[in-house]
């Protein structure tokens, strides 16, 4: 982040529950920053902000709770509007006071913008990273993407995916989507094996040295 937000009060509970359309939005190390941030508009120096984050991140859930909360304008992709609404979009948070919230996958440095009165506002705007989840935090992210389709994931399950796989949000997405399909299919309940079978075959997980000596040893 660009500008330090150290020492304001606790995370609002409310955000970690996301809104009724939003789906589970937990909040970790990868995005505890910015959810403060943005829960705190009065203390904005500048009335706006870039949120940045990869796909699947919980970036457009953090723009509709930031909206409900706060009343301000989100633009879901810079690329969604054009460079002059843009423009007159920032000079309306500056003359009304009320807050902008830009949401994009990449940088301000990234998005070619032509227009340089654009680009020398988009510079003064703090930007906000959401990184990648860290292991505890894309655990309890398959937990809640379970419980949100009604099935109740043992914990083990989650612990044996986690170091295994690609720690990425999308990641996380393809692997729940994975074991649902894989359940449903098969009319089975998940475990470890069904969990290892579908995940290993479909490249979403390596398997540690002794599975694969298992797998060898089977063959």
């Amino acid at each position: 982040m660009s500008q330090s937000i150290a020492g304001q009060i606790a995370l609002p509970l409310d955000w970690s529950a996301g809104g009724q359309n939003d789906g589970p939005f937990l909040v970790g190390p990868s995005n505890e920053d910015a959810v403060r941030y943005l829960h705190h508009v009065s203390s904005w120096i500048v009335p706006a902000a870039i949120l940045v984050g990869p796909a699947g991140s919980g970036r457009t859930a953090m723009g509709r709770m930031f909206s409900r909360e706060t009343g301000g304008r989100v633009i879901d992709g810079p690329h969604s509007v054009s460079e002059e609404d843009l423009f007159h979009a920032w000079n309306h948070a500056q003359s009304s006071k009320t807050p902008l919230l830009i949401i994009a996958a990449t940088p301000p440095s990234q998005w070619g913008v032509r227009l340089p009165d654009l680009e020398s506002r988009l510079n003064a705007v703090p930007v906000l990273r959401i990184g990648e989840p860290d292991e505890m935090l894309a655990r309890d992210l398959i937990e809640a993407l379970f419980a949100q389709r009604g099935m109740v994931l043992s914990p083990e399950i989650s612990s044996y995916i986690v170091p295994r796989m690609e720690r990425t949000y999308e990641m996380v997405h393809k692997i729940v989507q994975a074991l649902d399909a894989a359940s449903l299919e098969q009319s089975r309940r998940l475990g470890i094996r069904l969990t290892r079978e579908t995940l290993v075959s479909q490249g979403l997980i390596v398997p540690d040295l002794l599975e694969r000596q298992e797998a060898a040893l089977c063959r």
